[in-house]
């Protein structure tokens, strides 16, 4: 075990905001890859019974259409990406996105308890999930990790190191 420990202290493991900056990346990455992906036809279908029965967001059909609300999560995932990004330089707009990103993970998982056939009965039902809510669970991480970025944007940026005055009374 100590030969392991070794070997990933001289990997770097233990640099200084390694853990941030990795999760900040994967966050741009991933908004990324599934803002382009709701441009397009499959995604739209594939997101109706998600949509349809989330609590948060089922006004967007209403609103946008099927195409218009992938486009609209598509320009929000975008946007949230862009903010993420700019957040490796300035901490203002790293805490915008990191807020969009909990809203848009908040919105995701909400849906889980509200899916028809949500879990699969022939394997005795609950907690044995069918395809949407296993896809929707990863956003139970995502959502710690945007809870993550926005802590420590709004640690960095009230920092006596950051030049501002401290938030706190």
């Amino acid at each position: 075990m100590k030969l392991l420990v070794n070997m990933l202290i001289g990997l770097g493991i233990l640099k200084e905001d390694l853990d941030y900056h990795l999760v900040r990346a994967s966050m741009v990455i991933i908004f990324l890859f599934f803002g382009y992906s709701k441009w397009f036809n499959y995604e739209a279908q594939a997101l109706i019974p998600l949509i349809e029965h989330g609590p948060l967001i089922f006004w967007m059909y209403p609103v946008f259409g099927i195409r218009g609300a992938g486009r609209f999560l598509g320009v929000s995932e975008w946007l949230f990406c862009a903010l993420l990004l700019s957040g490796f330089w300035n901490k203002k707009l790293g805490i915008l996105g990191a807020i969009g990103s909990c809203f848009s993970f908040v919105a995701t998982t909400t849906v889980i308890p509200f899916l028809p056939n949500a879990w699969e009965k022939s394997a005795g039902g609950f907690p044995a999930m069918t395809d949407n809510v296993a896809f929707l669970m990863k956003d139970l991480v995502l959502l710690a990790a945007s809870v993550y970025l926005l802590r420590q944007d709004l640690i960095r940026l009230n920092s006596p190191a950051a030049g501002l005055p401290s938030w706190r009374t």
